[in-house]
């Protein structure tokens, strides 16, 4: 579930993402290296990233034979799932870098699944944007933690 506010001393998008594997949850945040002209860019490198993760735990667990679905990996990026899902070349993301274009492959062939998530549900929000009490308490809660308050 990646997520992706800005940073604006810096003027660069910053991004996390979670995996929720066994009702045990690992949060990622790269260091933000995207200073971005276009908005949909930096989403759909994050979730690049959660899908190449994706892909390498989907490796290990059907090695060891306990997957039994099709991964998913959720983005609160309305256009991020649509150009992921969409095989075909637009002029608006020429200046995307070829390198992030291979999930559109990996969507295409059934490998991973892209969905939308809103933003309200999206626990990975409590990653990078400051929440409030209750939002963090929320995004606890959507990853099933009890956190006792």
């Amino acid at each position: 579930m990646p997520t992706m506010p800005g940073d604006e001393t810096a003027r660069k998008s910053t991004s996390s993402y979670m995996f929720l594997l066994g009702g045990n949850c690992e949060l990622e945040s790269p260091t933000p290296t995207c200073g971005c002209t276009f908005n949909n860019r930096p989403e759909y490198i994050s979730t690049t990233e959660a899908i190449k993760e994706a892909i390498w735990m989907k490796g290990l667990l059907t090695e060891i034979k306990l997957l039994k679905e099709v991964p998913r990996v959720y983005s609160d990026s309305q256009s991020c799932v649509h150009l992921c899902r969409n095989p075909v070349f637009h002029d608006r993301t020429k200046h995307i870098e070829i390198k992030y274009h291979f999930i559109r492959d990996k969507v295409t062939q059934g490998e991973i699944q892209v969905e939308k998530v809103p933003t309200e549900e999206n626990p990975a929000d409590m990653g990078t944007k400051v929440v409030t009490l209750n939002k963090f308490k929320h995004c606890m809660n959507l990853l099933g933690v009890d956190t006792g308050w």
